[in-house]
């Protein structure tokens, strides 16, 4: 009997919710936020969209959608007015408000609403550059890492130049059947080491030709150490790599740099009444300074130019992050809190809605939204652009001429060899080509081949 009367009340309850549905479109406010809804021509499309969709399908009630007129969330005011989409709640304007709404136990007092259909917390977003934690390589840091690379290859490409013109230019290596070879492979690194700190390190090449490749090198060295302690010395002085924000507390330990958040909002809500002694600095500093902000948009703003860190919803900011590469979000996130939908005190529409959420939340339908509509999407550079580390394009016309004067080094060698086979040639009446293969079998380690080459010339001649 007991199951008869429970199973006539929910038919009952489900009857009256379907002729509820049926009888009125739904007016259902939200406000424009990215990624949860957005302008697409004249037409509306984002994640609450897609959930208001999915919810209709579900019980199968129509609606119509329409922006709150002031733009905001909804917060009393001393009077007791509400403004924003809990308002038009309030004074019957709204059946739903739909949008990333924050509960709270104020707006408890004055609305219904349902089961979060999304958990987040506070967290906030600077740029990268204000993050950096002291480093035991900070040495390294004036570089990038592409520089230093680009660096270890020019040094090893000159090394490997140096000993080929030593070994090519007969003016170096006159006699290589009797004369000991001065520049060995490893002179010729220890050489261009001793220039990178500014002390010569003999014997130096005679020859044109690495003459102009130790010069060039020496002026390379010159100017990289030039650009390396120029930046260094700059890191040296600025005030941000001074400071590393990783937290809350290290966000209101410091004077450096300014922080907001919404007017209004939750979050702002959150550390006012808060009792945390870190909570309370933070929120008394936005007060003295009044650092906050209209909307979330112009935080974002405020945070690109640099020198001021946005508060705000972790979920919301983690979409910030992944559209704008140059930011990053804290690790701590505090003040746990969920996105729901909001109906006025007393709706039948609730408990639902509630049903309908837990659902899709069952079913993998919302996890599925959140991964469309925060997608990763880099806008602009990455991060590098926010380093102050000199990138390897800032030295490309250093690394240019370096290459040049290695190829004119090489050149002039060959040219020297050449000449000297040449007059070779016209002295013992040989091909020239003959002459400069048995030279570079000499100067390249084929000595042996080469006297018996001599020998059989001699025998024939």
């Amino acid at each position: 009997m007991r199951r008869r009367v429970v199973l006539v009340f929910c038919v009952a309850a489900l009857t009256v919710w379907t002729v509820t549905a049926d009888a009125k479109e739904l007016s259902i406010t939200t406000i424009k936020e990215e990624p949860y809804v957005m302008s697409k021509g004249s037409d509306l499309e984002g994640y609450c969209i897609d959930l208001v969709s999915e919810l209709s399908k579900k019980l199968g009630f129509k609606y119509k959608l329409h922006l709150v007129k002031d733009n905001r969330y909804g917060a009393m005011d001393s009077s007791g007015t509400w403004s924003g989409m809990i308002g038009e709640i309030v004074r019957g304007e709204a059946d739903l408000a739909v949008a990333p709404l924050t509960i709270t136990a104020v707006r408890e007092q004055f609305v219904d609403m349902t089961t979060p259909f999304m958990q987040t917390g506070i967290g906030f977003i600077l740029r990268k550059d204000l993050t950096s934690e002291d480093s035991a390589f900070s040495l390294l840091s004036p570089f990038s890492t592409d520089t230093w690379v680009g660096i270890l290859i020019a040094f090893l490409l000159t090394g490997l130049c140096i000993f080929l013109v030593g070994r090519i230019s007969p003016t170096e290596w006159a006699e290589p059947d009797s004369e000991e070879h001065n520049f060995t492979l490893l002179h010729s690194f220890w050489y261009i080491t001793g220039a990178l700190a500014l002390q010569g390190a003999g014997p130096h090449p005679k020859a044109l030709s690495g003459r102009v490749v130790g010069a060039i090198w020496w002026l390379f060295a010159i100017m990289l150490l030039a650009c390396y302690f120029a930046n260094f010395n700059s890191m040296l002085h600025s005030n941000n790599k001074h400071i590393s924000i990783q937290t809350f507390e290290d966000l209101a330990n410091q004077d450096l740099i300014d922080y907001g958040t919404v007017e209004g909002g939750s979050t702002s809500v959150f550390f006012k009444n808060s009792n945390n002694p870190v909570y309370r600095r933070i929120y008394q500093n936005m007060e003295r300074k009044k650092s906050y902000v209209t909307n979330m948009k112009e935080g974002l703003r405020r945070t690109q130019e640099g020198n001021f860190a946005f508060i705000g919803e972790a979920v919301s900011l983690d979409l910030v992050v992944a559209r704008f590469c140059e930011l990053t979000r804290s690790q701590e996130v505090i003040g746990m809190r969920a996105y729901s939908i909001a109906a006025a005190l007393g709706s039948p529409l609730v408990k639902n809605l509630t049903v309908a959420i837990l659902q899709l939340s069952e079913s993998g339908e919302l996890s599925y939204l959140r991964d469309k509509w925060w997608a990763s999407s880099c806008e602009g550079d990455a991060s590098d652009d926010t380093s102050d580390a000199l990138q390897l394009r800032d030295l490309r016309g250093l690394f240019l001429v370096l290459g040049l004067g290695l190829a004119v080094g090489l050149l002039l060698a060959l040219l020297e060899l050449l000449s000297r086979a040449r007059n070779q040639a016209k002295d013992s009446k040989k091909s020239c080509c003959s002459v400069l293969t048995s030279e570079l079998n000499r100067r390249f380690g084929s000595r042996g081949e080469s006297s018996e080459q001599d020998a059989s010339d001699k025998n024939k001649a």
